[in-house]
């Protein structure tokens, strides 16, 4: 791979700004802004060239303070989103550069006798913004209940299409402090909120270990995200639009100039809070570099894939393999998936026509011992009926769902506790379709928090239309 030496910059420049619009014409040529500095370290970078690529800005964190021509401090006040429990601040206690890193520090103070918090984040907005392109970081993530490091992409104006979610959100990468075995990538836009989600694992290692590179190919057409270049997520068939409203143009929102940001949040609706397990000694977020590249032009002239649905067999059923009679990978995203989460951990087998759930630890969440049947169709004004077959070694509650992962995550069929006992029983659950036609709704069996670790025994399983 070709390299090409970078001078690490301290003095205030200007980046170019694209600005492609909805249905502006057929190919956007990214305007070419020259770098203009009056100082410069002398310390060199070698920076990778792409083939296909220009490199539009970037920064090594090769200094001694932040870069303040391409980043913004951005504070806000505890529980500003999400019931996050952090005070973000300008302080260089929370962000400063070390080694040729930049770190992002949660820190636990005292405050009118209760716990506080203050952490980090830094915004490219109004200074690195950019339309279309080729994201790259590396970084390594601290470990430990609370902490939610994130590298994320917001737009420029995020009044254009409306305000979250339907100005759209390019998520490059987050990782729960507790599970730091698990990447996620994600898409969010909407109304109603419908998002696009993807994972990458590591086993015998995990993200806090060590730095591993995180990247997102953003077109017109399409976004995909990687991992230390594994291709792990692809998106091409969101929307936007006011809720009741005709749908934005597409590729609207994700056709607006969108900048980068980086934050180390702690606790929130989702990592939940810290206990005293976690070592705020040990809470840095750290970024090596962030690198955007662009191609010379863009075609725009893009039109959303039609979406495919899943057709039932001969018997009805839309699920495959409800029977068990045929052997599965079950960690790919074919047909059947095992999934472990926050603390979760087992094993499933298929074996004599049935799935056969082991667990050791039942995690923190229901979902943290899961068994999932993605794309189902679901469509709106239709009935449906789930069933199944299931018994356990000893009495114990699991519960079971229709969900919508590329919609917000919300429920068909709605959670729907049950007592599974050592005799097996039928179980049956019909609902009405009343959400907005989607061809990704996912039967789930959520088996983790439910105060057993019994092992669990599946059979019969169908989802099915009804008059």
């Amino acid at each position: 791979m070709k390299t090409m030496k970078v001078i690490a910059l301290l003095a205030a420049f200007s980046i170019p700004v694209c600005t492609a619009g909805c249905g502006s014409g057929n190919k956007t040529e990214p305007e070419k802004t020259p770098v203009t500095t009056t100082e410069a370290t002398t310390e060199t970078v070698e920076v990778p060239e792409l083939d296909g690529y220009t490199l539009l800005w970037n920064d090594e964190f090769s200094g001694s303070v932040l870069d303040e021509s391409k980043w913004n401090y951005e504070p806000h006040e505890p529980g500003w989103t999400n019931e996050e429990l952090q005070e973000y601040t300008t302080s260089t206690d929370n962000v400063f550069l070390r080694g040729g890193k930049l770190v992002i520090k949660a820190i636990k103070s005292e405050k009118d006798g209760k716990d506080y918090y203050t952490s980090g984040k830094v915004t490219g907005q109004n200074k690195t913004d950019f339309t279309y392109g080729k994201i790259v970081a590396s970084a390594k993530v601290p470990e430990g209940q609370g902490l939610w490091p994130a590298i994320w992409m917001m737009p420029k104006d995020e009044s254009y299409y409306g305000q979250w979610p339907k100005c759209g959100e390019i998520d490059i990468m987050e990782v729960l402090g507790n599970d730091v075995n698990t990447a996620y990538g994600t898409l969010h836009y909407g109304e109603p909120h419908g998002e696009k989600q993807g994972t990458w694992a590591l086993t015998g290692q995990n993200y806090a270990d060590s730095f591993h590179e995180y990247s997102v190919e953003w077109e017109p057409g399409e976004i995909r995200w990687y991992i230390d270049g594994n291709l792990y997520n692809t998106a091409n068939d969101w929307f936007t639009a006011v809720q009741g409203e005709d749908e934005k143009p597409y590729p609207a929102p994700f056709d607006q100039p969108f900048f980068v940001q980086m934050n180390l949040a702690v606790g929130g609706t989702w990592p939940k809070d810290p206990d005293a397990s976690t070592d705020f000694n040990k809470a840095e977020f750290e970024i090596d570099y962030v690198r955007v590249y662009q191609k010379p032009q863009y075609d725009t002239n893009v039109s959303k894939p039609e979406k495919d649905y899943r057709q039932a067999q001969e018997d009805g059923n839309y699920i495959i393999n409800g029977d068990f009679s045929e052997s599965e990978d079950l960690t790919d995203d074919i047909n059947w998936k095992f999934l472990l989460f926050n603390g979760g951990e087992g094993s499933a087998e298929i074996r004599d026509n049935m799935i056969v759930i082991t667990s050791e630890k039942e995690g923190t969440e229901d979902y943290s011992v899961q068994l999932v049947q993605p794309d189902l169709p679901m469509i709106k004004g239709k009935k449906y009926r789930v069933s199944f077959d299931a018994y356990a070694d000893e009495e114990r509650d699991i519960i079971v769902c229709v969900s919508a992962p590329s919609a917000g995550w919300i429920r068909y069929l709605q959670d729907t506790k049950l007592k599974v006992t050592t005799d097996k029983q039928t179980f049956t659950y019909d609902f009405e379709m009343k959400e907005k036609d989607d061809n990704n709704g996912r039967l789930e069996f959520n088996l983790g928090h439910r105060g057993s670790t019994a092992t669990v025994y599946i059979s019969n399983v169908r989802v099915e239309e009804i008059e």
